[in-house]
């Protein structure tokens, strides 16, 4: 039995983490941190995991962590950089669902999230958690940097394009709209429910902390650096994310809807939780909410010589806590769709 712990394990992805492994039969969570709740019992604060995690908040500083053998990070960036160290010292592997240790170029992390960064020695050992790309990386890997929502759902839905040389890297389009929850449990004006109903708006048009990430993401795919604008949308709904992807075919390069089918499918024929659609399917957020799976779709558009992707994700599952959770079940060799086999909640 895998013992795991969780650090910061009140935030939505946190809580999310909880619920995927209370029902996942290699696993036994054994202390979950707060540093404000310490000393509560867990389904004080969140009723439906009572009967399934039977814990109480422990302070951060706990050494039980120590004793686990992997730690996921659920908090805030510019967090975990700070304590991995000692748990990577004591033999503890450490899943951080933080931005901390995405972005290679440290200078530009610091940019981003203006903070000097704590730790820069771990950034390059750190192995991106995006199993579609990295499996064989995360397989032997000490730190795993969990993929961000917005970048796992854009970054699978133009990877296959860019494998094959299909595309113009220069201009790429990702639309991305998710619901509330992506912002995190937190009191803020705009995620009130009188301010979030019944509208959708765009945020960070001008630049958002996801958009280095994709990038490195897709520059790597490409071989070259690629050029891409990443508009993300707030929608009034809880969770999900549906990434509408436009990319330029290559000039002289000729391509059908039947051979765009035949890429995608083909890409992701052996990946447990990534669906690519057939071509009259669009795929939709309450498709995949509450679940692992990704589901994929392609379009050519032969009038503007543009290829549409659609891809859409649970934000908290697959854009977080999920694959996390899959990133686990690599490291300690079991298989992968181990306690992942979530069904989509409908309605």
């Amino acid at each position: 039995m895998i013992k795991v712990g969780i650090v910061g394990a009140t935030g939505y992805t946190g809580v999310e983490l909880l619920r995927i492994l209370a029902g996942h039969p290699e696993a036994e969570v054994t202390v979950v941190t707060s540093r404000e709740l310490a000393g509560t019992p867990v389904h004080a604060r969140f009723p439906n995991l009572r009967g399934h995690i039977d814990l109480q908040y422990s302070s951060a500083d706990t050494p039980l962590l120590k004793e686990c053998d992997v730690v996921f990070y659920a908090t805030p960036h510019a967090v975990a950089m700070n304590t991995v160290s000692n748990l990577l010292a004591a033999g503890v592997k450490v899943i951080d669902l933080s931005a901390d240790f995405r972005i290679k170029d440290i200078a530009l992390w610091e940019q981003w999230y203006n903070t000097p960064h704590a730790s820069p020695e771990l950034v390059e050992e750190a192995v991106y958690g995006l199993p579609e790309v990295n499996r064989e990386q995360i397989k032997t890997a000490r730190l795993i940097a969990v993929p961000g929502c917005y970048p796992t759902a854009v970054q699978l839905g133009f990877l296959p394009l860019l494998e094959a040389g299909l595309i113009e890297t220069r201009g790429l389009i990702a639309d991305a709209k998710s619901g509330v929850s992506g912002a995190g449990r937190k009191a803020v004006e705009d995620f009130l429910l009188c301010e979030a109903s019944d509208s959708i708006k765009a945020y960070g048009v001008r630049g958002h902390r996801h958009h280095p990430e994709i990038s490195q993401g897709l520059s790597l795919a490409a071989g070259e650096s690629v050029g891409l604008v990443f508009v993300p949308h707030l929608t009034p709904m809880i969770r999900g994310i549906l990434a509408t992807l436009y990319a330029p075919v290559k000039n002289g390069t000729q391509v059908t809807q039947a051979q765009l089918q035949k890429v995608f499918e083909d890409r992701y024929a052996d990946e447990p939780f990534v669906h690519v659609l057939g071509a009259d399917e669009l795929p939709a957020t309450r498709d995949v909410k509450g679940s692992n799976f990704c589901e994929i779709s392609v379009a050519y558009n032969e009038a503007s010589n543009t290829i549409i992707v659609l891809s859409a994700e649970d934000n908290l599952v697959k854009g977080a806590a999920g694959q996390a959770v899959q990133n686990m079940n690599i490291v300690f060799g079991l298989p992968e769709t181990t306690g992942l086999n979530i069904v989509a909640l409908l309605p």
